[in-house]
């Protein structure tokens, strides 16, 4: 059967409070099968990046590198000519501990990027990454066309229908209503299930608004409101998203987690370490890679898929 541009014979079955067990695809219920293949041709493409765009100044990696509407727009068009197909714009800093901004400064921080970037030719996603109605408003009429939202539209139950209105497409993350709380003892029955629970309910919530599921990306949100180890966990078991039969967005780039394992700091030396975890998650079918470092990734990303088929591709 085919999946995100690969393939499956097999399938492992999670359970709550059980082992695993690994089972032929052919004794998986036939509606499931059945969806998984539907959706086989948007599961395949990929995989894309997104560069990120902090019009902030306070972002845990890059705060204040882009506060200027000019140095931004003039960051992402290098993004694009690097590779980046997506630009992820944001005014608000969802770091742990940050404390929410009112709608008017958003608007104002990132509307002149988004506009400056159309103005300047870029015709790729702009995403605007906001989890306000009015934020996204204003940045869909200065020309945004994507809306990522790193509460999973929990936030602002006005979002939703922007989106449904605007026909755009959307992320929606498995993160928490308050980033400045989100980092106080973080727990988990099962972090991979509840996140997967979670996405899968807001997918049926966001089609319930009169969003189509083929304009819905989901991301289960590492490192917002979780620890190293429940970072890993859903790492390590990214495909399981698949059944939720939209693409998967992983972002990973610079975050703590990396930065313990590997022995960096500064977040602004995790770049080998985002790198690793964007190839590891596109080795298992992740569509969007969310980034900072863009160069870097598309150049990995390119030696990864040509050392595996043999051939420049």
């Amino acid at each position: 059967m085919p999946v995100a541009g690969g393939w499956f014979a097999d399938v492992e079955v999670l359970q709550r409070g059980q082992e695993s067990v690994v089972v032929a695809a052919h004794l998986v219920p036939e509606p499931e099968l059945a969806l998984l293949h539907a959706h086989g041709d948007s599961l395949a493409k990929g995989p894309q990046i997104m560069g990120i765009l902090n019009a902030t100044p306070d972002s845990f990696s890059d705060g204040g590198l882009h506060a200027v509407a000019a140095d931004a727009v003039s960051s992402g068009l290098a993004m694009a000519q690097a590779g980046a197909e997506i630009l992820d714009v944001g005014g608000e800093s969802t770091r742990p501990g940050a404390q929410t901004v009112q709608s008017a400064e958003e608007i104002a921080r990132v509307v002149p990027v988004i506009a400056g970037l159309r103005a300047a030719g870029f015709s790729g996603v702009i995403s605007i990454d906001t989890r306000k109605a009015d934020v996204a408003r204003a940045a869909l009429a200065a020309g945004a066309n994507f809306i990522n939202d790193v509460s999973g539209f929990t936030y602002d139950p006005k979002l939703a229908q922007v989106a449904a209105q605007a026909e755009v497409s959307v992320c929606v993350m498995h993160g928490p209503v308050d980033p400045a709380t989100m980092h106080l003892d973080p727990h988990f029955d099962d972090v991979v299930l509840d996140v997967y629970d979670f996405l899968e309910g807001r997918i049926a919530a966001l089609e319930s608004e009169g969003i189509a599921r083929a304009n819905i990306v989901a991301d289960p949100g590492i490192g917002f409101g979780k620890t190293l180890d429940h970072n890993l966990a859903l790492l390590a078991r990214l495909s399981l998203f698949h059944t939720l039969c939209v693409p998967i967005l992983l972002g990973a780039s610079r975050k703590r987690f990396i930065g313990t394992i590997g022995n960096a700091p500064q977040a602004t030396g995790r770049m080998a370490g985002s790198i690793a975890v964007a190839l590891a998650g596109i080795a298992q079918g992740v569509q969007i890679v969310r980034v900072h470092d863009v160069d870097e990734t598309a150049q990995a990303i390119a030696l990864w898929r040509a050392s595996r088929a043999g051939m420049t591709i």
